[in-house]
C-alpha cells in the first residue's frame, strides 16, 4: 500500500509516542508533530514525508535548530529500496551521521500499520547552534492549545493555532450577546490581553461598535460554522459556555 499523503502518516506515529507517554499536537508552528511529555522540556520533532529525500534532510536539519531529538517519518517497504541507487541502510547511515532518527511506518492490505524505528536520534553529534527563542515560541504555541485540532503533514489548510483558538472563543462569546465590553470578554475568557486581541482583529470576526462595545460580524458567524467540531471539542472541555452570562447590554 503506497501512501499517497504525507497525512496518513500522522496518526501511526502520533498514536506510538502517546503510548510512550507523550503529548501531541499536530503542524505547531511549521513542525509536522511535536511531542512532549510531562517533567521534560525538550521536545520531540518529527517530520513527515511519503518518501526519503534531500527535502526531508533539509527540513530535520531545520529543526535540529530548536529541538535536541528529531526524527524523519516515511513509508517504510522493507522489499524496496528507499530511492534509486539508495538502500534503508544508506538512509540509516545518513541519519546517524546527522544526528536524527528515522522512523518507518510500514502498510499492510488488513492489518493496522506498523511503526518501526529504524534510528534513534544523536544528541551527541554537534548540530551546530540552537536558538532558544526557537524553542521557547515552539512550547508557548504547544502549551496555548487545548488540544490537537490539526493533522501533521497538511499542506494549503487552514490551522487551528492558539491564535485562531482564541479567536474562535471570543467569537463564541459575541454570538451569545447583541455586544460585550473587553472586560467581560476578559472574565469570560480569562484572557489578561483580550482588549489587544480585539483591536488587532486579524480575522475581522469583531467590530467595535460604540467605545468599548463589540460584537460579532458576519466572517464570525461564518467561523464558527466553518470550524463547529473545533467548537464542540473546545465546549465539551469548558473551554467555552454554551450558557448566556450576565453582561451589561447596550
Amino acid at each position: 500500500m503506497a501512501v499517497k499523503h504525507e497525512t496518513e502518516l500522522y496518526l501511526p506515529v502520533k498514536q506510538m509516542f502517546e503510548e510512550e507517554g507523550y503529548s501531541v499536537k499536530g503542524e505547531v508552528r511549521h513542525c509536522d508533530l511535536v511531542a512532549y511529555r510531562d517533567g521534560e522540556d525538550d521536545p520531540i520533532i518529527v517530520e513527515l514525508k511519503k518518501t526519503f529525500n534531500l527535502a526531508l534532510v533539509f527540513q530535520v536539519l531545520e529543526r535540529l535548530k530548536i529541538a535536541k531529538e528529531v526524527y524523519a517519518a516515511v513509508e517504510y517497504n522493507p522489499k524496496k529500496r528507499v530511492s534509486t541507487g539508495s538502500s534503508w541502510n544508506d538512509a540509516i547511515r545518513l541519519c546517524k551521521k546527522l544526528g536524527v532518527g528515522l522512523i518507518g511506518v510500514q502498510y499492510y492490505k488488513r492489518k493496522a500499520p506498523v511503526v518501526h524505528i529504524l534510528c534513534q536520534p544523536n544528541a551527541d553529534v554537534p548540530a551546530g547552534r540552537r536558538t532558544a527563542i526557537g524553542a521557547k515560541r515552539l512550547r508557548s504555541e504547544f502549551n496555548k492549545r487545548s488540544g490537537d485540532y490539526n493533522t501533521g503533514g497538511s499542506t494549503g489548510k487552514k490551522l487551528v493555532t492558539a491564535y485562531r483558538e482564541m479567536s474562535l472563543r471570543c467569537a463564541h462569546a459575541l454570538s451569545l450577546h447583541e455586544t460585550l465590553s473587553p472586560r467581560e470578554l476578559r472574565e469570560q475568557l480569562r484572557e489578561p490581553k483580550i482588549a489587544d486581541f480585539l483591536q488587532k482583529n486579524y480575522y475581522g470576526w469583531f467590530e467595535r461598535v460604540s467605545r468599548g462595545r463589540y460584537r460579532i460580524t458576519e466572517e464570525g458567524k461564518l467561523a464558527l460554522t466553518l470550524y463547529a467540531e473545533v467548537v464542540n471539542i473546545l465546549l465539551q472541555k469548558n473551554h467555552l459556555s454554551n450558557q448566556l452570562h450576565p453582561a451589561n447590554e447596550n
